[in-house]
């Protein structure tokens, strides 16, 4: 990406009645140079995320003043007034065109900044993320855990909304999803999609969860699991013939326990494990990389609950469940090594992406 030179300097144009003008002309810059993200910060010029990459927007850097009027041009007013007291906010907005963001307002070392992740407006359909057939298989179950992991900003609600997609578009379902914020809109086809945003519709996922569970739902999307409650919960519901979606922040497979249960308390770590054990459908493990054409492929191993994974997973052997899916191939289990051979093979990502991604797994395989 080149600097826009001489196009946009915070000291002349971004502040009184043009900041709202020019915030727009940020968000739409983005959209066309396929950025992810917006950074607005005190000392830094604009930043967008573009290729996984934070790279200038602007010429100067910005002022307190020119940071703060920028990310509040974003907000209402009553809205300004719970960043000031709270000191933090997020939320949801849609512009003129209708294109939706998800932003973060904070306080950094005594200033206003922001970030803005630029959303799609709909689910990008399954078949188009390119992802193992098992995942479009396990749309199709009736009941069960189904979990989408990897590290921050990897796809996985991305992926997630596809799925919802794919049933809603597929199977007459009650599908409800609980959301921290909603960033997909799902229309009614041939499914019932009902989404809560925690904070709007319900006040946490916990709650939305439990009120679910007495709403005749056939599918439960949960954004992400964060606590105890309602890891439980979804795991009970799970149990009693839902199929139940979520995401969680992990960097391998072999991580999946150990993250579960560094929300449990101590002496139900047995309790768990069995739980999981018994629902657990299916494990998508992302890496969202840039491809050589400038677009996104997503490169996923996929862990499927056989008998054996749900002993060792009940068992406290979580190191072999990497063996498991390098014996499951049959069963459309598929290693991260072996969907990063297939995106190279294909001339998608490039050597480079190839051996920057695949030395994180090399001491698991």
């Amino acid at each position: 990406m080149h600097r826009r030179s001489g196009t946009i300097r915070s000291g002349r144009i971004w502040l009184g009645a043009d900041v709202g003008n020019n915030i727009a002309l940020i968000l739409e810059q983005a959209r066309e140079l396929k950025a992810t993200d917006v950074h607005i910060m005190a000392g830094a010029p604009v930043l967008f995320r573009i290729d996984s990459q934070l790279q200038p927007f602007s010429d100067d850097v910005l002022s307190a003043s020119v940071a703060r009027h920028l990310s509040c041009a974003l907000l209402s007013e009553s809205q300004v007034a719970s960043l000031d007291e709270h000191l933090d906010l997020d939320f949801m907005s849609v512009d003129t065109k209708q294109h939706r963001y998800r932003i973060n307002v904070g306080y950094f070392n005594g200033a206003v900044g922001s970030t803005v992740r630029l959303l799609p407006n709909r689910p990008i359909p399954l078949e188009d993320l390119r992802l193992p057939p098992i995942v479009t298989e396990m749309t199709q179950r009736g009941k069960g855990l189904i979990l989408i992991t990897g590290s921050t900003s990897q796809g996985k609600t991305t992926t997630m909304a596809s799925m919802v997609d794919a049933i809603n578009r597929t199977a007459k379902k009650h599908i409800i999803t609980i959301e921290d914020p909603i960033e997909y809109l799902h229309g009614n086809v041939q499914s019932m999609v009902r989404q809560r945003e925690v904070g709007r519709d319900t006040k946490s996922f916990a709650s939305g969860l439990r009120a679910a569970m007495r709403q005749d739902p056939d599918v439960l999307l949960i954004g992400e699991m964060r606590d105890y409650d309602t890891i439980e919960t979804a795991l009970r519901a799970a149990e009693t013939g839902m199929l139940v979606l979520s995401t969680l922040h992990i960097v391998t497979i072999e991580k999946l326990m150990d993250r579960l249960l560094a929300f449990v308390p101590h002496g139900r770590e047995n309790m768990i494990r069995a739980m999981a054990s018994e629902s657990l459908q299916c494990v998508i493990h992302q890496e969202l990389l840039p491809t050589v054409d400038g677009g996104k492929r997503v490169a996923a191993e996929v862990l499927v609950a056989t008998r054996g994974v749900r002993n060792q997973i009940r068992g406290g052997t979580d190191l072999q469940l990497r063996s498991s899916i390098q014996s499951g191939v049959a069963l459309g289990m598929t290693t991260m090594q072996a969907s990063l051979d297939n995106l190279l093979f294909e001339g998608t990502i490039s050597e480079g992406i190839y051996e920057n991604v695949l030395k994180n797994y090399t001491s698991f395989t």
